[in-house]
């Protein structure tokens, strides 16, 4: 299902990949690992036009992640042989997924996604601002609810901020606040931010969630990296504690590496 955010509010790391873990939670139960990746429709820098799906899901099982959010995910494109990628990972990864579309593309659709390893109920996709530059495209935030292992309900949340207007995302992440303000269930939200920590739109989003790390490894180019713009975070008032955050240095497969965080779940 798909609202506006109007009608949505009106219905009511380190770089070191080896750097020393924080405490242990309690009990493993209570541990969520979260992973967010940009997955560039599956198609791998070095081969343009060459989609390989097979890649994105061999990094995505190897970190088995409890919950993930992926962005610039193609559903029955042409360029990308007209497969539905958000299904296709599912399957091979053995998760639940939710679609949102942010944006019908060549012949297909093109947004964000969620998997789980729990079922995934009231999906639901808000579309973003854009006022600012209403030509820019469209950007959405995919919700859905779960029941984790220690049967604590939660929202799940993945995003791709606008890329082109920084006034557009100034709206969008008031908008992700509010969203946070309004959810009755704690939110994780991952994603492509679009915008780096030493940003007022980041700022902004600091005011109601928690970033998973405060030296967070950098993830973009994949070669090289020398920025951070894909984030785990959890909004402040769930009281949920970060463990530790890793960039997953795999740049074959996408042109942003992929971070898992950990969270304990209170």
């Amino acid at each position: 299902m798909k609202l506006l955010l109007s009608a949505f509010m009106m219905a009511a790391c380190a770089k070191d990949p080896q750097a020393a873990p924080g405490p242990k939670p309690a009990t493993l139960g209570d541990t969520l690992r979260v992973m967010t990746y940009n997955i560039h429709h599956c198609n791998p820098p070095a081969k343009p036009g060459f989609i390989d799906v097979d890649a994105i899901a061999g990094v995505v099982r190897a970190q088995n992640p409890d919950v993930l959010a992926l962005q610039e995910v193609d559903v029955r494109t042409q360029r990308s042989g007209n497969i539905d990628q958000a299904a296709l990972l599912a399957e091979k990864t053995g998760m639940h997924v939710y679609f949102g579309k942010s944006i019908n593309h060549d012949g297909g659709e093109y947004g964000v996604a969620i998997l789980s390893k729990f079922p995934l109920r009231n999906t639901r996709t808000i579309r973003l601002p854009e006022t600012s530059n209403p030509a820019a495209e469209d950007r959405v935030v995919a919700i859905a609810d779960i029941t984790f292992r220690n049967g604590k309900k939660l929202s799940i949340g993945s995003t791709h901020l606008d890329v082109s207007t920084p006034a557009n995302r100034d709206e969008q992440v008031e908008a992700l606040n509010i969203i946070a303000d309004t959810l009755a269930l704690p939110l994780v939200l991952s994603g492509d931010l679009n915008t780096t920590p030493s940003t007022t739109a980041f700022a902004t989003l600091m005011e109601k969630y928690q970033p998973s790390c405060t030296d967070c490894g950098y993830t973009i180019p994949v070669n090289n990296p020398k920025r951070v713009i894909d984030f785990v975070l959890a909004v402040k008032k769930s009281g949920w504690e970060p463990l530790r955050t890793t960039v997953i240095n795999e740049p074959y497969p996408s042109d942003h590496l992929a971070v898992v965080a950990e969270w304990v779940v209170k």
